[in-house]
């Protein structure tokens, strides 16, 4: 295994786990606000609040800003210097701030104007409207702490530094969590305290990464002019990187606008299954790109092509043999997952089925928004703007159509299916581009891979839904019982796809196997 796929394989091991802990906590988030709020008008209203300042993040932040960031920065630490880099790095924070500044006091100004155009379905509802209007306010300013956030990220990435990074987002759940139990049940609109708590999350994140960069030498005090001449690169990168890298957030934020003119719950509905499928979205996929970014970007300073091109083949394998059986187990276990995260207080029985409903069309598509992060991340590494953003708006232009095409027959799921099928254009659009752009052998291998993942886990499919559905049920149908059944069924799917997986000889299930060996010290 060569040092670049160690280096990836390491980092991958480190932001996965970092994000496995944020998922779990993000599951308890949402199972607090699923039991106290449900789906009615405050759940509504705080998840379109959120949605908006939480698609700039995605935006201007994860889906462009480090992607844009980073190479510019890995190319100044190979090829000028590390204060040269560090200067480029101060200069960024400080603009960054300046313009963050402005963008959040114009949010707050016009949140009824972004309220109305993200849910235009709730002027219907003058106190709906009215609320969601308060809680994006209150709201807003997550964008500056978050994109500042972002940035660091990059910097510390680069520098070979993933997990503060990667846990921060524990800060906002953990901040979340503790609104809903020592805010919510004090204030008149209980809404309030769930927007509070994202207030108080994006400033822990921030402040966290602050000691881990001072800990590598960077010291934000020193001087660095506002403008640097390495941002304009960072800019010529970061404006078409807005549409190419985030077009999974803008096709979920035309769901959440369609959803809006749907009957009431539709919103939470689609907002709880997208949470359940960023789990492996967040664990995986995410992980992998944020730690193949900073190897590609080295490859591609260095002119090496046929490095890049095996670092991305090995990236692309192990994705995709990831998230087809986590695909394939949350279409299987889709309702008895959503029953055990759930389903209790307000979210009841028609609220776990409708929710499990659009799990089962949003986890069609899983191994499309997984790849499309890695097909994106080579581009952006090889400093390319123009291709993802082509594609990514006949993402967006299919999304479109096929959602107001399939909302009328199949309601909520009709947006999940179009945001799913909208992802695999957009993946194979990118993948055609991306075979121009890298010629070369390999292009086989990976198809051969991932038939090999196709066949272990529709295998593991199969296994799964009869441990979860044929065998004797546990006793009782408490947390537990219901905890244990699904274990089970998880855990013998596992152990079958890893069977069927070392019977073909899929090079990937060493790799996995490193990563847990790593992550576990037995290595």
């Amino acid at each position: 295994m060569g040092s670049e796929t160690k280096r990836v394989t390491r980092a991958a091991g480190v932001v996965g786990a970092a994000t496995l802990l944020s998922r779990i906590f993000g599951f308890l988030r949402d199972m607090a606000i699923a039991g106290f709020f449900g789906a009615g008008m405050g759940a509504d209203a705080f998840f379109v609040a959120f949605r908006i300042p939480n698609l700039l993040r995605r935006l201007f932040a994860e889906g462009s800003l480090s992607i844009a960031f980073i190479p510019v920065f890995t190319d100044y630490l190979e090829n000028k210097s590390r204060e040269e880099a560090f200067d480029l790095a101060r200069s960024a924070l400080r603009l960054l701030s300046a313009i963050l500044a402005i963008i959040t006091l114009l949010g707050i100004l016009l949140s009824p104007v972004l309220v109305r155009l993200i849910a235009p379905g709730f002027a219907d509802s003058p106190d709906k409207i009215a609320l969601t209007v308060i809680l994006t306010r209150i709201t807003f300013p997550y964008i500056f702490f978050i994109c500042l956030v972002a940035l660091c990220m990059g910097i510390l990435n680069v520098l070979g530094h993933f997990a503060a990074p990667a846990l921060a987002p524990v800060f906002l759940n953990l901040a979340i969590i503790l609104s809903v139990f020592f805010i919510s049940p004090h204030l008149t609109e209980p809404a309030v305290g769930l927007a509070i708590g994202v207030l108080i999350g994006g400033l822990l994140q921030l402040l966290l990464q602050a000691p881990f960069l001072m800990a590598r030498g960077f010291r934000f005090w020193e001087r660095a002019a506002l403008f640097h001449p390495g941002l304009v690169r960072v800019g010529k990168l970061m404006l078409p990187a807005v549409f190419g890298a985030a077009v999974y957030q803008i096709n979920i934020l035309v769901g959440t606008l369609l959803a809006s003119m749907l009957p009431e719950g539709s919103v939470s509905y689609l907002y709880y299954a997208d949470r359940l499928v960023q789990f492996p979205l967040g664990i995986f996929a995410i992980a992998l790109a944020t730690a193949v970014l900073p190897s590609l970007s080295r490859q591609a300073a260095a002119r090496n092509m046929a490095g890049l091109h095996r670092t991305f083949g090995q990236a692309i394998n192990l994705i995709l043999f990831i998230t087809l059986p986590s695909m394939v187990g949350l279409i299987v276990l889709r309702e008895p997952i959503v029953a055990l995260l759930f389903k209790r207080g307000a979210f009841d029985m028609q609220t776990t089925a409708l929710t499990a409903e659009a799990l089962l069309y949003y986890s069609i598509g899983l191994w499309a928004f997984s790849a499309v992060r890695i097909v994106v991340a080579t581009f952006y590494a090889l400093e390319d703007t123009r291709t993802p953003v082509q594609m990514a708006t006949l993402s967006i232009i299919a999304n479109i159509l096929l959602s107001m095409l399939l909302m009328g027959p199949m309601k909520h799921a009709g947006l999940a299916l179009a945001t799913s099928l909208a992802s695999m254009i957009n993946f194979l659009l990118l993948i055609r581009r991306l075979r121009e752009r890298l010629n070369g052998a390999g292009w086989s291998q990976s198809a051969k891979s991932a038939c090999k993942s196709l066949i272990c886990s529709a295998i593991m499919g199969v296994i799964v839904w009869g441990v979860a559905f044929r065998l004797p049920p546990v006793n009782g149908d408490g947390f537990l019982a219901q905890g244990i059944q699904i274990g089970g069924a998880i855990a013998a799917g596992c152990l079958s796809y890893a069977l069927t997986a070392k019977i073909l000889k899929s090079p990937e299930l060493e790799t996995v196997a490193a990563i847990i060996r790593k992550r576990t010290g037995t290595d």
